[in-house]
């Protein structure tokens, strides 16, 4: 009925309510949105202050939690040791077990020798030296004689026996050096014998009392023309043993070449007393 009656009889009254309304709802938007902007100023205002505070509060905290931690780097335990109080520091090279073990300590050729020997019956050497050879027998330990001879056609197979008449063990080796000797003073007649290599080499050790033997062969001197030969009586054997420079004269009776002619020829030394063949 209002509205027909604004409309129609009270248009002015009508249009004075309208502009009334409208301001007071502008004026109520107006209020709403300063209300709005001041809750939103004061809401950003309390977070702003929010954040600040517990970003303080976080730096305060981090602050004291550091000061509460750290420690000061000369307080470490490891810091505050001088550096050559450290274990790898002072550990001296010197006392590690191989250079604290004297080289004196390592038992000596001597030692181990005469520990060995208090096991068994065997001589011990002295340290730094080699087990003692057997000497040759020398010239004036040996007894040089004649053995056992047997004549063939053209020849005479001789024995030559060698004994050893010293107090020791002694060796022969090899071929002994024979010729035939006569004259006054007396000589060697004719070349020396050449060695006849059929019986090898052998090492003879001969105790006290033993014998070793050689082989000569002298062929007749007959087989030779007299300008060739020049046939000359011997008296002796002239006999070097192996490795001697001192000869024994051995009484034998024979026929020698005085020339150039080879009428000798021995072989190596061998045990025992020998026999002709």
């Amino acid at each position: 009925m209002r509205r027909h009656e604004c409309h129609t009889a009270n248009e002015p009254l009508c249009a004075a309510r309208r502009a009334t309304a409208m301001s007071s709802s502008l004026t109520l938007r107006r209020v709403f949105l300063a209300t709005a902007l001041t809750g939103v100023v004061v809401l950003a205002t309390g977070c702003s202050a929010g954040s600040a505070t517990s970003s303080g509060g976080t730096t305060a905290a981090t602050a004291a939690g550091a000061s509460v931690t750290a420690t000061p780097e000369a307080t470490t335990p490891e810091a505050t040791r001088p550096a050559a109080t450290r274990p790898a520091a002072t550990t001296p090279a010197a006392t590690t077990p191989a250079a604290t073990t004297p080289a004196a300590t390592t038992p000596t050729a001597a030692n181990r020798a005469q520990a060995s020997s208090r096991g068994s019956n065997t001589q011990a050497q002295p340290a730094g030296t080699t087990p003692k050879r057997t000497a040759a027998c020398p010239t004036r330990y040996l007894q040089v004689r004649p053995g056992v001879s047997q004549g063939t056609a053209g020849s005479v197979y001789q024995v030559i026996d060698f004994t050893n008449i010293g107090q020791t063990t002694c060796t022969l080796y090899g071929y002994p050096g024979v010729s035939l000797a006569g004259g006054s003073p007396v000589h060697q007649i004719g070349p020396a014998a050449t060695r006849n290599t059929t019986t090898p080499r052998a090492l003879v050790t001969l105790a006290p009392g033993a014998t070793g033997n050689a082989l000569l062969r002298i062929t007749d001197a007959g087989n030779y023309p007299t300008e060739q030969c020049h046939p000359t009586a011997a008296q002796y054997l002239q006999v070097y043993p192996p490795g001697q420079t001192t000869p024994i004269y051995v009484a034998y009776t024979s026929t020698a070449c005085a020339g150039t002619v080879g009428l000798l020829s021995v072989s190596a030394l061998q045990p025992g007393s020998g026999s002709a063949s």
